[in-house]
């Protein structure tokens, strides 16, 4: 059965097409594949061009229209004259089974589109038993629905279909429809079996969170790449493991941490991204019943994005759906060490310190009135550190107090 994820990490050149709507205007278009190119590299691949269309939606059988889609066809023939060969083309929304096998068609190259992207960055991250039991249950989900594409061969090769389709319809329209139902029955009992599995993990955690303690469980969460893991490693002093990419951690991480004479528990969870495809979410429901359980979440954001902001309207509704809205949370802008002004700014600020911003400075602009337990840090540069672990400190313990009342563990020392 034909696989649709790169099973292995290659240098193969890339082609990614958006669409520029009403809904979605042209800068805001060029934020969404800037991330796709993001999440192309993380994935091994090399972006050489960018097209997009002005529409009012996606073209319900090749997303984008006949003349860009030829105009993306004659990019890739002259590429492939020139010995320059294109590998793929990814898409920034989820194309349907029509949509892809349409495409392929005509484009002849190997067709992805954001959810399948971030699918196979999910496969090559996963570690545990847990993540790769998650990942393959994703996949399977996502590729029940356009089974039919993979056997588009036979409709070839039978010359067509329906009742007039000739001699060679009636010998394959079958066998084809046979292997058809017979891979939807292998997939449909391939994931009774991953779900079985992974109810199983889910007890096996609840049990190991049982046994924890009495410990305040505080959660790290936000965008991915926001810096959670290196934020991570500092406070708990571990080697999760950090880079510049997208997704980098998968596998929640749990570790416990001590400020002062306080111990509480602190996770490391997978990151969140805009268009996160909802059976996605549902596969790694384990991973996130992490962020469920936790006592505080720590939400972490990169202020030296340029659309910082609306990771944090992503974050946010991500939350709302795993029904965290409502737990108690710290903002935690990090990266203050690359951030620059932009002219949305406060007009109190003169143009002088623009380019070299200051904590105090910071704790007077609008993002510091965001949530009344927000914090400005550079978990590279180790700067503001202290105040964080303060701040945590006071948090944490205000809720173990409430929570357990009457255990005489050692917090009679005042902040």
């Amino acid at each position: 059965m034909k696989e649709f994820v790169i099973s292995e990490v290659k240098a193969e050149t890339a082609i990614l097409v958006g669409l520029v709507t009403q809904e979605q205007d042209e800068a805001k278009t060029k934020e969404y594949l800037d991330e796709l190119e993001f999440l192309a590299d993380t994935a091994g691949a090399v972006t050489v061009k960018r097209f997009t269309q002005k529409v009012n939606g996606p073209n319900q059988t090749t997303y984008v229209g006949k003349g860009k889609l030829e105009e993306i066809k004659q990019y890739i023939q002259a590429e492939e004259e020139a010995e320059r060969e294109i590998g793929m083309v990814i898409f920034d929304d989820e194309l349907s089974a029509k949509q892809i096998r349409n495409i392929e068609n005509e484009l002849k190259v190997k067709i992805l589109d954001r959810t399948s992207l971030i699918l196979d960055i999910f496969a090559m991250r996963a570690q545990t038993a847990s993540a790769k039991t998650q990942v393959e249950l994703a996949q399977y989900r996502y590729m029940l629905p356009r089974l039919q594409r993979l056997w588009t061969h036979l409709e070839r090769q039978g010359g067509g279909s329906g009742s007039g389709g000739g001699k060679g319809s009636v010998g394959l329209r079958g066998p084809g429809e046979t292997q058809l139902e017979m891979d939807r029955r292998i997939i449909l009992q391939r994931m009774s079996l991953l779900k079985q599995r992974l109810a199983e993990i889910d007890k096996q955690k609840n049990t190991q969170r049982k046994n924890r303690g009495r410990l305040i469980r505080v959660a790290l969460v936000g965008y991915t790449n926001v810096g959670k893991s290196t934020l991570m490693n500092l406070l708990a002093k571990s080697d999760v493991f950090a880079e510049n990419k997208l997704f980098a951690t998968l596998d929640t991480t749990v570790r416990k941490v001590v400020i002062e004479n306080l111990p509480f528990l602190l996770a490391d969870t997978v990151g969140f991204i805009r268009k996160l495809p909802t059976d996605l979410v549902d596969s790694f429901k384990s991973t996130l019943d992490e962020v469920r359980e936790a006592d505080l979440l720590l939400h972490v954001v990169d202020i030296s994005h340029p659309d910082f902001e609306e990771q944090i309207t992503v974050v946010n509704n991500t939350l709302k759906d795993l029904g965290c809205a409502d737990k108690p949370s710290m903002i935690i802008f990090n990266k203050i060490d690359a951030y620059t002004w932009v002219d949305k700014e406060p007009d109190d600020l003169t143009p002088s310190t623009k380019e070299n911003i200051t904590l105090d400075e910071l704790k007077k602009t609008w993002m510091a009135k965001l949530n009344d337990n927000c914090l400005f840090i550079s978990a590279k540069n180790k700067t503001n550190i202290d105040e964080m672990r303060n701040v945590i400190y006071r948090q944490v313990r205000e809720l173990h107090v409430q929570k357990y009342p009457y255990n005489d563990f050692l917090y009679q020392t005042e902040v």
